[in-house]
This record gives C-alpha cells, sequence and structure tokens, in this order.
C-alpha cells in the first residue's frame, strides 16, 4: 500500500490518472476489435489476453492488493472509472451495448473480457461487498449498469480518499507535532503495535482523561503514518443494519485512506462491542477505566497525568517573554490545574490577546485556565456563584482556625506530598475531605463559597438525589463522571445532606443493601483520591456512620450562633449603602434564628424599605420576620420581638 508521503507526492496524481488511462486504452481497444468484424491485421488484437496489470505505487495497484480483486473484478472497475472521463470510450460502450447505455454491463464484461466468473457480482465479492461498484437493485443482473462509487472514483485519480457518508458520524482529528515527553513516549508505543500487521491488537484502550488521551491516540496514529478520525460511541446507529453499513464504509475508509479511528466510550458499551466486531482495524479507545473487549484482542494504557514541571515548562514556552513577568503565576496554576498541552496553548493565545488589547493582569492568567477547565457536569452538579468572603462568616474563633487550616492545606498539598516525600509514605488518604455539619442556616454552604473564593477555585453543589440511583451500579457511575470531570480544574465539591447516602449501615438483608454500602465505599475512596477537596454537610452527624467519619480528614461543627454571634450576624447582613434608622442590634439578636434564615430576614426588609421609599427601620425588620416565620410554620413569640417597635404614644 502506498504510503503517505508517496500519495502526497507530486506526480503521484498524475501516475494514477495515468494507470487508469491505460487501462482504459486497452478496453478501448479491445472493443473497436469486437465492433470491427472485419478488421485489418494492425487492427487485430488478442482479446483473449487479460488486461496488464497496473502500474505499481498507483492507486489501482493499491485497491486491487487491499481488497483482493482478481484481474476481472479490476478490468470491471477499470471500465466503469474509464467511462467517467473517457468521452471515447463511453461512447464505444454505447455501441457495443446497442443502447444509449454509456455505462459497461456485467453481461457485456462477460463477453469481452477474459477470465470472467459470476462470482465477480456476488455480494459477498469485493467489488459488490466493500461498494467498489453499484448495481440498481431490480433488474437482470447481466443488464444491470455497473456504476463506480464516486469516492472510489476520486481515490483512482490519485485524490485523498474521503466519503461524505461518514462525516454525520465520524470526524478528522488534527494530530499534534509533539507532546511532552512522557506522553510522547506513550505515543509512540501505541504506534509501534499498529506496527505488527495482522498480529496487531484489535484496538488499544487508553485510560484518563479525555483531551489528553485525544491527543496521544491522534498522535500515535500520525506516528504510525494514519490519519485520525473521531468517532463517540454515543453517536453509533441504534438499528443494526445502519451500524453494519457504517462499519463497513469505515473500514474501506480504513483501508484506502490510511486512517485509524478513535473511538469515546461513554457507556454504550453494547453497541460499541457490536461495532468493534464489525469494523476491526487500528482502533484506539478512550475510557476512564478498561472495558471488558468481550473476546476481542486489546490492550490497555494508562494516560500519565503531565507532572507540574511539565505544565510550567509548557507555559514558559508558550508565553515567551511574558512568563518572567508573572511572578510565579505559571507554578502556582500547575498545582491546582491539571492542563494538557491543547488548553495551555490556548490560554497562552488568550493572554496575547489580552495583552495587545490592554486588558491582561496577573489575575487574569488564573482566571483564563479556570474557565477552560470548567468541568461539564450536566444535571448532576451546579456550578454556585461564588462571592462571600471571611468577613461575611460569623463562627467561633476555633472554628474560623479550621477553615483557614483548610485553605491552607489546599493551597500547600504539592509542597507537602510531593516535594517533601509526605505521599511516599502513604499514598492512600492524599485526599482533602471535611464534614461540615450543624442545623440548618448555620453557615455551611457560605464556608464552601469562602473557602472557593479565598482559594479562586470553582464550588459546586452536588445533589445527591440526581446522584444516587435506583439500578444498581448507576450511582458509581454518575460518581465517576463527577470525580473525573472535576479532577482537572480541582473544583471543590459541595455534597449536600450527606446522611442520605453515608446514614448507618444496616444489617445486609438483600442485594440493594450490599450495592448501597458498596456505593458509600466507592464515594470514600474517590474522595480519598481526589486532588481537589471535597466537603459534606449535614443537618445531623448523628445520623453517619462512625466508620467512614473517621475517613474524613476534617470535621467542623457549626453551631447554632448564641445571642452574641447572632448580633454580629446582623451588623454583617444589612450592608454599609443601605440606608438605616435606630437599628438595635441588641434586640434584633433576640431572635432566635440561624444565620441564613437572619440574612432572609435582612434582605425581605430591605425590599419593604425600598418600596415605602425610606430607610431600613426596625418596623420593616419586623414584617419581614413574620414573613420568614410564617414561611417556618413557626410561632414569633412576643419574647424574641419585645421592643423592637415601640407603640406610638
Amino acid at each position: 500500500m502506498n504510503t503517505t508521503a508517496e500519495r502526497s507526492s507530486s506526480n503521484y496524481a498524475e501516475r494514477c490518472r495515468a494507470a487508469v488511462q491505460t487501462a482504459a486504452d486497452d478496453l478501448r481497444r479491445r472493443i473497436e476489435a469486437r465492433l470491427d468484424e472485419v478488421g485489418s491485421a494492425t487492427r487485430r488484437i488478442d482479446v483473449s489476453n487479460p488486461l496488464p496489470p497496473p502500474p505499481e505505487a498507483t492507486a489501482l495497484a493499491a485497491l486491487v492488493s487491499s481488497f483482493g480483486l482478481s484481474n476481472f473484478e479490476a478490468s470491471l472497475l477499470a471500465w466503469s472509472a474509464g467511462v467517467e472521463f473517457d468521452s471515447e470510450l463511453a461512447q464505444l460502450t454505447r455501441r457495443l451495448g446497442g443502447g444509449e447505455n454509456a455505462t459497461p454491463t456485467f453481461g457485456l464484461a462477460l463477453g469481452l473480457l477474459p477470465g470472467a466468473h459470476w462470482s465477480a457480482l456476488s455480494p459477498f465479492g469485493p467489488l459488490r461487498y466493500w461498494r467498489l461498484l453499484s448495481i440498481p437493485p431490480s433488474g437482470a443482473l447481466v443488464e444491470a449498469p455497473l456504476r463506480i462509487d464516486e469516492p472510489v472514483l476520486h481515490y483512482l485519480c490519485g485524490l485523498p480518499f474521503s466519503d461524505d457518508r461518514l462525516q454525520a458520524w465520524i470526524t478528522p482529528i488534527p494530530a499534534p507535532s509533539e507532546l511532552h515527553p512522557q506522553r510522547e513516549a506513550l505515543a509512540r508505543r501505541g504506534a509501534a503495535v499498529f506496527a505488527h500487521g495482522p498480529e496487531q491488537p484489535a484496538l488499544i484502550q487508553l485510560c484518563g482523561p479525555r483531551a489528553g488521551a485525544r491527543r496521544i491516540a491522534a498522535r500515535s496514529f500520525a506516528i504510525a503514518g494514519l490519519a485520525a478520525y473521531r468517532l463517540a460511541d454515543a453517536d453509533l446507529p441504534a438499528v443494526c443494519e445502519e451500524r453494519k453499513s457504517l462499519a463497513l464504509l469505515w473500514m474501506r475508509q480504513c483501508v484506502l485512506g490510511r486512517a485509524g479511528l478513535i473511538l469515546e466510550r461513554s457507556g454504550q458499551d453494547e453497541r460499541l462491542l457490536r461495532f468493534l466486531s464489525s469494523a476491526p482495524g487500528p482502533v484506539i479507545l478512550l475510557t476512564t477505566e478498561p472495558m471488558d473487549a468481550d473476546g476481542l484482542r486489546s490492550i490497555v494504557f494508562e494516560v500519565p497525568p503531565i507532572s507540574v514541571e511539565e505544565q510550567s515548562e509548557r507555559f514558559a514556552r508558550a508565553l515567551g517573554p511574558l512568563a518572567t513577568d508573572l511572578n510565579g503565576q505559571i507554578g502556582r496554576i500547575a498545582l491546582h490545574f491539571q492542563l494538557d498541552e491543547e488548553t495551555i496553548d490556548a490560554a497562552a493565545a488568550e493572554v496575547a490577546l489580552r495583552t495587545d488589547s490592554g486588558d491582561f493582569t496577573h489575575e487574569a492568567l488564573w482566571s483564563i485556565c479556570r474557565t477552560r477547565c470548567r468541568p461539564t457536569l450536566g444535571g448532576l452538579a451546579q456550578r454556585i456563584q461564588t462571592a462571600a468572603t471571611w468577613k461575611d462568616l460569623v463562627l467561633p474563633p476555633a472554628r474560623l482556625r479550621t477553615l483557614r487550616t483548610i485553605v491552607a492545606q489546599v493551597r500547600h498539598r504539592h509542597t507537602v506530598h510531593e516535594t517533601w516525600g509526605f505521599a511516599r509514605l502513604n499514598r492512600r488518604g492524599l485526599g482533602l475531605a471535611a464534614l461540615f455539619h450543624g442545623p440548618s442556616g448555620t453557615g455551611k454552604t457560605l464556608a464552601a463559597e469562602v473557602l472557593a473564593n479565598e482559594l479562586g477555585l470553582d464550588l459546586y453543589r452536588i445533589d445527591l438525589s440526581a446522584v444516587v440511583s435506583k439500578y444498581i451500579g448507576e450511582t458509581e457511575k454518575n460518581l465517576a463522571r463527577i470525580f473525573d470531570a472535576a479532577e482537572r480544574a480541582s473544583v471543590i465539591l459541595l455534597f449536600d445532606e450527606a446522611d442520605a447516602l453515608f446514614g448507618k449501615r444496616s444489617e445486609v438483608k438483600d442485594s440493594h443493601d450490599r450495592y448501597a454500602n458498596l456505593e458509600v465505599s466507592y464515594l470514600l475512596q474517590r474522595m480519598e483520591s481526589y486532588g481537589g477537596l471535597a466537603i459534606l454537610t449535614t443537618n445531623l452527624k448523628s445520623a453517619l456512620d462512625t466508620a467512614f467519619l473517621r475517613r474524613l480528614r476534617f470535621m467542623v461543627a457549626f453551631p447554632f450562633p448564641d445571642a452574641a454571634l447572632r448580633a454580629e450576624i446582623w451588623r454583617r447582613v444589612i450592608p454599609r449603602e443601605t440606608p438605616v434608622a435606630a437599628l438595635d442590634f441588641r434586640r434584633l439578636a433576640q431572635l432566635n434564628l440561624a444565620g441564613g434564615h437572619i440574612r432572609n430576614i435582612a434582605l425581605n426588609a430591605g425590599f419593604l424599605a425600598a418600596e415605602a421609599g425610606s430607610a431600613l427601620t426596625m418596623a420593616h425588620l419586623l414584617e419581614a420576620a413574620r414573613g420568614e416565620y410564617e414561611k417556618l410554620e413557626k410561632p414569633l413569640s412576643e419574647t424574641e420581638v419585645r421592643g423592637w417597635v415601640h407603640p406610638p404614644p
């Protein structure tokens, strides 16, 4: 088969067209001889001799070799191609058939070409099976016109093989010219697998983050001299016949276009395996974990993460002179985000654009990387906009110190674990997991927002009711999606109402109890290995299994605020810009509510004052408090609001 370099040479297309034209010329002489009943000695030729084989290093020769065509089949293909661009051959074909049809038929070929055999037009013969030729679905087979498939015609003329029918499913992927050394080595290992010929595995499985794996796969194919194409298993046709047709067209593309397939796995394993069984060839499967290949030969490679040093080096090259002006930002970014080469280059390009427009600051690079790494979690999680600061958080000093300790451990985890060697002593349990527990409204979610804002990281709230599935095994898949997507950006994961999953384990009575315990174990395992911060919240710590609590690094209690803390919360929830009149924070602290409800009252009172066109007063707060208590279905006692509003004289 011709190499990519040969196909791109300047005279390759000329040689290919010349090969088809040579075959057409030979066919034209044979038809003329058949039509010339008298025939002179110079015109008479022996039509029993086969057509000469096509010259080597041409598309026609490659196609004949690739699909194992007989001389008769090759002649049929050349005749069908020749009439498309040789008008004289088309006219002679029409005369030979005695009608208006300028395309050859099987009957004409049987009478003209040597070595003719009926199996050439079998549905399982190469001409029809690989759709090199097409025939009408009805009518006598011997009278059916034989038309060459258009992409095959272009290929025979030296053009790159491309089938538009594949574009709805399969898209080309550009290959990077280089990768980081560790990933480049993996790409070359993959390319070496494809060089083993018929004994190669049916597929290579690349396990790891999708974006990095895709680049490694494309690079492997490029090293092997193959063009890379992408197909997602979710896009595979559900109908069996459509899937078989896609597999056949892809295999033809694979052979004639020197191509390899990057197949992205997302859970449609049954369709995926059926497709693979129909389309053997150079395939690299992108997956988060190895797939049972169901008898297919395969080899599994783990995608190595790009090290902090490699990310920093790539950033330095991509940013050029600007890298020296960033005051250590590059190293800080590499510690917190898992960036592949493509993302680093895109971030550097955005930096250059902002610099040219005067819209770049040192903090902007962090924001750019944070945005580009932002995970897509669908309906399993909600990103929370964070603007809260330490000033918004009213807690006992000891609790605040614990929260600041968590921030420090997130910031310096690489230094302690890797540079100082603590990771070598304990590879398990390096993840940072914390439990925030306390009554509703005491600031658990607010504290998570403060941590995210302080660290400059995204915060995602996980809806455990959406994650936990009644179907066995689905919960683990949902959790895997969350952690795999979040890992790249080291986002903070907030699991609200953890007692829904982490309740005390009961006696295992059936398979659902057993799998429920497995789901909990899986979540704890992922939390312990997660590179970011995972936070669990609960209103009732006593409902949680103590065996699970021991595996959390931090447990922060959020107490119901006493009067002094409530007074401080009142002072902080009313902004300085708000016009106020005679507010008494000591009396407001009499209201026996947690901070979340206090914030609701302050906000609603602000709207009441705005509607009245006056400053915010105790009367507005009293009215808002009554509304909040009504919402909570609690009675508002006179003791709690005594002295808020003085009756008129």
